[in-house]
């Protein structure tokens, strides 16, 4: 990855790590990067996924770039008794809270987030996991 900044090559890496990962689930997904400001890098739709993760996957992506945290961290805390009910209507129903979001941290600051949409939660969380896999490993090896 070059410097900290997501750049559109950057996200075609992080796509492709988890498009593979979604290939081995069977499974058609779209991928989304954000960037640290919540600016959309890419978005990917794989053949035959559904229309509807295209916006599931962006606000994912969003989420973990505006609250800093992988939108799982919300499952709990969401619920009716939770004490952020109702927090995905604020943000004009931007916020996703359940899985499948996650930040991208370099040197313990949010530079990005994934998003990814098309399946189970699990597998949702999976795929998203390759990418930020993907993205961990690149820096840590300094590859650009």
């Amino acid at each position: 990855m070059e410097g900290i900044l997501l750049n559109l090559n950057d996200a075609k890496t992080l796509i492709e790590a988890a498009e593979q990962e979604s290939q081995n689930l069977g499974v058609s997904m779209v991928i989304s990067i954000m960037d640290e400001g919540g600016n959309l890098t890419a978005t990917h739709r794989m053949d035959d996924a559904w229309l509807a993760s295209i916006d599931i996957a962006q606000n994912k992506a969003w989420t973990s770039v505006a609250l800093k945290m992988p939108t799982s961290n919300l499952e709990e805390a969401t619920v009716p008794s939770g004490s952020l009910y109702g927090l995905n209507t604020t943000n004009q129903g931007k916020i996703v809270v359940f899985g499948g979001g996650i930040p991208l941290i370099k040197d313990d600051k949010v530079v990005g987030a994934v998003g990814v949409s098309g399946s189970t939660v699990e597998h949702d969380v999976q795929v998203a996991e390759a990418a930020v896999t993907k993205f961990e490993g690149s820096l840590t090896h300094g590859q650009k």
